[in-house]
């Protein structure tokens, strides 16, 4: 699990604490990761996070049915060297979950390890729709406007930061760095990286509108609160 995330797009919305420890609702948000993880069988999560904040990422995240092992960074290793510095404290080998820990998802991650195992990919990654932020304009072939669509749904996916690696891709992370820069297109290269695709919620928190928009997210399902 990432969580060095400073926050600094919150501002004062973070209310001084890291990002992934922003609370939504009555839970931080790393809380609805982890319960998710543990839904899916998860007995223990590493959570990488930034020097002397394990203290307090334990204590946040404590009685939510998982072993949380924090691990403090040394320094800021990136997303691809922050999973590495996490991997390397795992008690057993195999595929392991890879969450950033400042997203809200609806993921089945049970579903995305079968996929994972039928295809025997070194990596696979959770894919969701890209959606346009803005109005789209229809024209034709003469520029005639033909009608508009408001923020519709384009013909591409984005990686959503959920994964599942296997002990080839966790080998190959960097030991600093953003591993979607280095380690997926080398493996996509090579034909070992695989998709699963998911068209449920995904609300990344980065501003305050985020955070706002998973407040109401979360208000509006209760039974989010109750998850774990």
């Amino acid at each position: 699990m990432l969580a060095g995330g400073r926050a600094e797009r919150l501002g004062e919305a973070a209310g001084g604490r890291p990002k992934s420890l922003v609370h939504v609702g009555e839970r931080p948000l790393l809380a609805y990761q982890v319960a998710l993880l543990v839904q899916a069988g998860v007995e223990r999560v590493v959570v990488s996070c930034a020097a002397d904040q394990g203290g307090l990422f334990a204590e946040e995240l404590d009685g939510l049915g998982a072993e949380i092992a924090p691990v403090e960074e040394p320094e800021p290793l990136g997303r691809g060297g922050g999973l590495r510095f996490a991997a390397a404290a795992r008690e057993d080998s195999g595929d392991v979950y890879a969450l950033n820990g400042d997203e809200l998802v609806d993921l089945d991650l049970g579903a995305l390890a079968a996929h994972h195992r039928t295809t025997h990919a070194a990596a696979t990654i959770t894919v969701v729709p890209l959606e346009s932020h803005l109005g789209i304009v229809d024209l034709d072939e003469r520029d005639t406007v033909l009608g508009f669509r408001e923020k519709p749904r384009l013909p591409h996916w984005v990686s959503c930061g959920v994964y599942v690696l296997g002990e080839e891709a966790l080998a190959r992370l960097p030991e600093q760095g953003d591993h979607e820069a280095t380690t997926f297109p080398a493996l996509a290269a090579e034909r070992k990286l695989m998709a699963f695709r998911h068209e449920g919620l995904w609300l990344t928190v980065n501003t305050p509108k985020d955070l706002r928009v998973a407040q109401e997210h979360v208000e509006a399902h209760p039974e989010w609160m109750g998850v774990g």
